[in-house]
């Protein structure tokens, strides 16, 4: 039985919005969740000003996926790290016309990406804006599902580590 999603969402499935990798990104991060296989890689360009100028993506994963994490990169565009960072993936559900509640993690996978991305962008200036909390949020803990499997695997095969 397929599942209810609305226009928007197929429609953003079927012509996401900025999606592809940005070669000239100033950081990027990952977003994965092993139950379900998606998995989503966000490039930030910021400015001086700690201002989104560009945003793009790279998924692997169903229509929520791709639908959510093109919102997303609609809605940050031109915003500051810090509204960035207040984004909801309830939001970012209404946006796309509501999620089946199965795909709710979706968004929260989106949200998780961007605020690893924000979280790194400032680890590599060396100091937290006031604004952001010390422990990781929600979002960002189930953004690092993906990552923390990979690295058991990548050990029992013997490779090496994964990537942010």
């Amino acid at each position: 039985m397929p599942l209810p999603y609305s226009k928007k969402v197929l429609e953003l499935f079927r012509n996401p919005k900025n999606l592809g990798r940005m070669d000239d990104a100033t950081v990027h991060a990952v977003a994965g969740n092993p139950a379900c296989g998606d998995m989503i890689t966000f490039y930030l360009k910021i400015n001086d000003e700690d201002v989104i100028e560009r945003a793009t993506f790279e998924s692997y994963g169903c229509a929520a996926n791709i639908a959510t994490s093109s919102i997303l990169t609609e809605m940050i565009k031109g915003k500051s790290l810090e509204e960035a960072w207040g984004i909801s993936w309830k939001r970012i559900a209404e946006e796309v016309g509501g999620l089946p509640s199965i795909k709710f993690h979706c968004g929260i996978l989106a949200v998780g990406a961007l605020r690893r991305a924000i979280r790194l962008y400032y680890k590599r200036k060396g100091a937290a804006p006031s604004w952001m909390p010390e422990r990781l949020t929600f979002e960002e803990k189930q953004a690092l599902e993906e990552e923390e499997l990979a690295e058991v695997l990548s050990k029992r095969v013997g490779g090496g580590g994964a990537d942010v």
